[in-house]
């Protein structure tokens, strides 16, 4: 016999879902042959991929309100300012979405000439179908989605995301923020909460998101441009974490030979980076105070905003297959 294929990890129902739409479309880009083409023979892949995953979403966990969270600015200032390196080797060739988190390992950062013409292709068929994008000026998807999790105060969160750095709006107060993280695709989809990361990654999980990012801040991370610590990995960090209330304590015990919590090897690789570990933070920390614009009402809706506009796009693009499901995911 067959075995069953395991149910999808599923949120709560009626929850407001945060799609990190850059990390996705990139995803569907290199997941589905580019072979797929509309009529007159341009590539559609990603259109049809990024479709797709929201027809599936939606129909899996049934969210009251949806916004697909948009990079405005994939290295803003106020992060390359702090950290010069940030994102840096991703400049030339290079625009807003790509990367290591946005594309399977091994894959060219730079966006392919034939992805780029799909994106306004993508934000018609959500206009059309009624589904809100966000933005904010001079910060990344990341911000929008921290910002908007952090507001909530009615509704379960649930970002969708294949950046890890997301693994930081985890919450239980107060209201409940969990992570799908799609870094292996749907199909391999992990719902996380404060106990998933907390178990996932030997960080505290009575502040778990908190203790990730500080985490990432010690390990460092290549495809972002973070050094890290010298000679501090993934679990000396977490185990460092765990030792301190909050990223600022641990800062300032580098300094007191007397705090016990830092051995003195620790001590001193930790001192040798003190310059990083002062200006890391709000790098590592997605913003929750961004200035989000909605292009919509957030309200996910259960018939199409524009159908005829949506047939049109669907006639133009072949978009038909993928475009069905996502009105039939919208219908219920």
């Amino acid at each position: 016999m067959t075995a069953p294929r395991n149910p999808a990890p599923q949120a709560p129902a009626g929850s407001l879902m945060l799609l990190d739409a850059a990390s996705m479309y990139f995803r569907a880009y290199y997941g589905v042959p580019e072979s797929i083409t509309a009529p007159d023979g341009t590539p559609v892949n990603a259109v049809r991929g990024f479709t797709d995953m929201i027809a599936r979403l939606v129909a899996e966990h049934r969210p009251a309100r949806l916004v697909a969270c948009l990079d405005l600015d994939w290295r803003p200032a106020f992060r390359v300012e702090a950290l010069p390196s940030y994102k840096a080797h991703r400049i030339e060739g290079s625009t807003p979405g790509s990367g290591p988190d946005t594309a399977p390992a091994g894959i060219p950062e730079e966006v392919p000439d034939t992805l780029e013409p799909q994106v306004p292709i993508i934000l018609d068929v959500l206009a059309a179908a009624g589904i809100a994008t966000g933005g904010a000026e001079g910060h990344e998807a990341d911000d929008v989605i921290g910002t908007l999790a952090h507001r909530e105060a009615s509704d379960p969160v649930l970002g969708v995301s294949g950046d890890r750095d997301l693994m930081q709006i985890v919450r239980e107060e107060p209201t409940p923020v969990r992570l799908l993280y799609v870094g292996r695709g749907l199909a391999k989809a992990e719902l996380l909460g404060p106990a998933e990361v907390a178990e996932k990654y030997g960080v505290p999980r009575d502040r778990a998101g908190e203790a990730y990012a500080e985490m990432a801040m010690l390990r460092g991370d290549p495809s972002d441009g973070l050094p890290g610590v010298p000679g501090v990995g993934a679990k000396t960090a977490a185990t460092l974490v765990g030792k301190f209330g909050s990223w600022s304590e641990l800062v300032a015990a580098v300094g007191d030979t007397a705090d016990t919590r830092l051995a003195a090897s620790v001590r001193s690789k930790l001192g040798k980076a003190a310059d990083y570990l002062a200006v890391v933070e709000p790098v590592v920390r997605v913003v929750q105070d961004a200035p989000v614009e909605l292009s919509r009402s957030d309200a996910l809706p259960d018939s199409p905003a524009d159908a005829g506009a949506l047939a049109a796009l669907a006639e133009r693009w072949g978009l038909g297959g993928s475009v069905d499901r996502l009105v039939a995911a919208l219908k219920g």
